[in-house]
């Protein structure tokens, strides 16, 4: 029970700083936003919810799984976990800095930064269990895309 408890436990942090992200794009997501100039393969608004909201569920079931194994490799469980909540504040940073400060260059930083520490908490969780680092790739790809995205509409609205 233990086990299926720590990953619940990191699903709904990974989902509240989620939700937290999403209300601070709200208000901008109808005002701001839309005054943007998009490239082509932009997405609608209607696929992020649910998109960001797979992956924070897959991002906490890594994280959990992770944790569950602190007895075997306390240290190295100790590193990924870093990473994991380094990566996740970077996460909710760039909501803020893109839509609330209405600054894609800086997010665009940001995402880089992100998209690195990603990265290694991926490359630190799959030497901790496969199943965690497997569950990570999602989220590494659409960040990847969100990268390219956020670079194309700072791009074009410079």
């Amino acid at each position: 029970m233990q086990k299926v408890l720590r990953i619940v436990v990191v699903v709904i942090t990974c989902l509240t700083i989620g939700y937290l992200s999403g209300m601070e794009t709200r208000e901008h997501i109808t005002t701001w936003y839309p005054t943007l100039v998009k490239p082509i393969f932009n997405p609608p608004n209607w696929i992020f919810g649910p998109v960001w909201t797979a992956l924070y569920i897959m991002m906490g079931v890594a994280g959990g799984l992770v944790w569950n194994r602190q007895s075997d490799q306390p240290e190295l469980v100790k590193k990924a976990f870093l990473f994991f909540i380094i990566q996740l504040g970077l996460n909710a940073l760039w909501s803020y800095l893109f839509f609330s400060l209405h600054n894609p260059l800086l997010a665009l930083i940001e995402i880089v930064v992100l998209l690195l520490m990603i990265f290694e908490t991926y490359t630190q969780f799959k030497k901790i269990d496969r199943i965690a680092g497997l569950l990570l790739i999602p989220y590494l790809l659409w960040v990847s895309f969100a990268t390219i995205l956020n670079a194309s509409i700072w791009w074009l609205n410079r």
